[in-house]
């Protein structure tokens, strides 16, 4: 099946018992609506697809655990760690440090990865174990609140880009609905109508807020598992962090230390979740879709085999990690080709494409959004000859 390479919406199968208003929005929203049928003229439903997928998967053993893989990575990680923490200590006081600044900022985004991946069970036998280790992680090691996360990523993953209930198109500095671009005003207004091309600058500031935002929710009065665990860890974490930072490096250069390894966090971050959903179809909030539907319809892919694997964590691999959240890594190449293939027989839409095209598309789907946010008082003869 053709990659998807624009950002306009692929049109939506029939949603039973919906009203011609809500059909109506569908149109306008993900584009034609049509019935889907096999290849060979015999109906199959998106729920038939997912089951015969699922046993597909199951009987070739992709749900099993890969703990073999995973005490590999962790223990690449920490000689990564080990190997820049040494970098700093032969470097002394220089500003070559900042180097190795940047290098940790991709060490710990590898760290949320596998955090990411404790949180949906797919690193350890049991949910308490993978728990730990993924609070472990996110606490100490990336100091943010791993409550937090599981929160938020839980909705997400529940309702992926459905207006009201995906917390992660909520507006916050970017707009991701029209409806969102069109309330901002201000200095938010001047940045939502250029928000395409400010879109990576901006996630320099990423891992700050990130870190701030999840802080948050341990403060307010608001009921947190393990909140007394987490606040003690990302304190003795920043505490530890910190103290050395400033005690064996200038302070100028232990701010601008700090400064490189957050922005790094930030736009790894950011570039590594923006391409999976960004630009693809927004479902409204009345519209209720199967579970098979939801999750391809509204995901993408990131093509590039091992090597995008290693670098977004699996997060590459969008489709199969939404329709099967607990699969290890290593198992959502042979996932995918059992995905595409049923996609093929149902007639929805498999979206996958260049990691740089995805880019591109993100950034154009951000300033087409962005322009809701127009400037009330601009004259409208002289917005259009701009247009021109």
């Amino acid at each position: 099946m053709a990659a998807s390479t624009s950002f306009a919406a692929p049109p939506l199968e029939s949603v039973a018992n919906r009203s011609i208003s809500t059909a109506a929005l569908l149109e306008g929203r993900l584009g034609a609506i049509r019935a889907t049928h096999a290849r060979d003229g015999e109906d199959v439903s998106p729920t038939v697809s997912y089951t015969a997928v699922s046993r597909e998967v199951k009987a070739l053993g992709l749900l099993e655990r890969r703990r073999g893989f995973y005490l590999g990575l962790i223990a690449c990680l920490l000689a990564a760690t080990a190997a820049d923490v040494v970098g700093m200590v032969l470097l002394g006081h220089s500003w070559f440090q900042l180097i190795l600044a940047g290098v940790l900022g991709l060490i710990l985004t590898q760290f949320a990865f596998l955090a990411h991946e404790a949180a949906h069970k797919q690193i350890l036998g049991s949910g308490t174990a993978n728990d730990r280790l993924g609070r472990f992680l996110g606490t100490f090691v990336i100091g943010m609140s791993y409550a937090w996360w599981v929160n938020k990523h839980s909705r997400h993953h529940a309702n992926p880009n459905q207006v009201g209930k995906d917390p992660d198109i909520e507006v916050d500095t970017i707009s991701f609905i029209e409806e969102d671009a069109a309330r901002a005003t201000g200095l938010l207004a001047w940045i939502t109508r250029r928000q395409g091309y400010l879109f990576f600058p901006l996630l320099t500031l990423e891992g700050l807020n990130l870190h701030l935002t999840s802080f948050k929710l341990l403060v307010r009065r608001d009921p947190v598992k393990h909140r007394t665990f987490e606040i003690v860890m990302i304190a003795a974490r920043f505490g530890i962090y910190l103290g050395l930072l400033f005690t064996f490096l200038p302070p100028g250069i232990a701010g601008a230390f700090l400064g490189v390894q957050l922005a790094v966090f930030g736009i790894y971050m950011g570039a590594s979740f923006a391409p999976n959903h960004k630009g693809m179809p927004v479902v409204p909030a009345d519209v209720k879709l199967d579970f098979f539907s939801k999750q391809v319809r509204t995901s993408r892919n990131i093509s590039g085999g091992w090597w995008a694997t290693l670098l977004f964590g699996g997060l590459n691999h969008q489709i199969e990690h939404h329709l099967f959240p607990s699969m290890a890594r290593p198992h959502l190449a042979a996932a995918r080709r059992v995905v595409k293939s049923h996609c093929a027989q149902t007639g929805i839409p498999y979206a996958e494409t260049t990691l740089t095209k995805s880019y591109g598309i993100v950034i154009a789907y951000l300033n087409r959004v962005g322009l809701h946010a127009r400037d009330p008082f601009v004259c409208p003869v002289i917005a259009q000859y701009r247009r021109a």
